[in-house]
């Protein structure tokens, strides 16, 4: 068994006058939702054997204020596929794991989370999967699992959304606000 986290970056201030889109940091409220989501993991007892993450300066800050929240760190590699990846280059770093590693976090953006979310998990009238074609908001953990013993074995239209968190679900003060 397999489980994959994903989390989306926290959200990013766009009135930042940053020569480069990879350079655009978090927002206040990005980094509220990021200690948040924080809490919650470590309220859900959730632990990952290997956290793989974009350089972003948004992931990284988002991880930073995760840590905090957590109180412990996560030791993420950076990896500058995941910048804006696409659902392919998401399934090809996961194919690449050691399949000692059980659990594995992938932090980066969207909208290639969501596509992997809805490639892998079929489709299911009334389910989280409907939440995730709805929106997959900033800071959004997904959690999905995998009946295989491998991580090449990970396959479309084979996995489990065991959770979809949103910072909302939290604290209702993180909802949207015309984003």
């Amino acid at each position: 068994m397999k489980t994959l986290t994903l989390l989306r970056h926290a959200k990013s201030g766009w009135d930042d006058a940053v020569p480069r889109d990879l350079d655009r940091p978090l927002n206040p409220k990005g980094r509220r939702a990021a200690q948040a989501m924080g809490r919650e993991i470590k309220a859900m007892e959730l632990d990952f054997d290997r956290v793989i993450a974009s350089p972003a300066v948004r992931v990284r800050e988002t991880i930073e204020e995760l840590e905090r929240g957590l109180g412990r760190a996560l030791a993420p590699e950076w990896d500058r596929r995941l910048y804006l990846a696409s659902t392919a280059t998401l399934l090809d770093v996961m194919h690449e794991q050691d399949d000692s590693a059980e659990t594995l976090l992938l932090v980066g953006h969207n909208p290639g989370l969501a596509e992997l979310v809805l490639a892998l998990v079929p489709e299911a009238p009334g389910g989280l999967r409907d939440a995730v074609e709805e929106k997959y908001p900033t800071a959004t953990l997904a959690e999905m699992t995998f009946a295989v013993d491998g991580w090449g074995a990970v396959a479309r239209g084979g996995a489990t959304l065991t959770r979809f968190v949103r910072p909302r679900d939290i604290d209702a003060t993180l909802g949207p606000d015309g984003e």
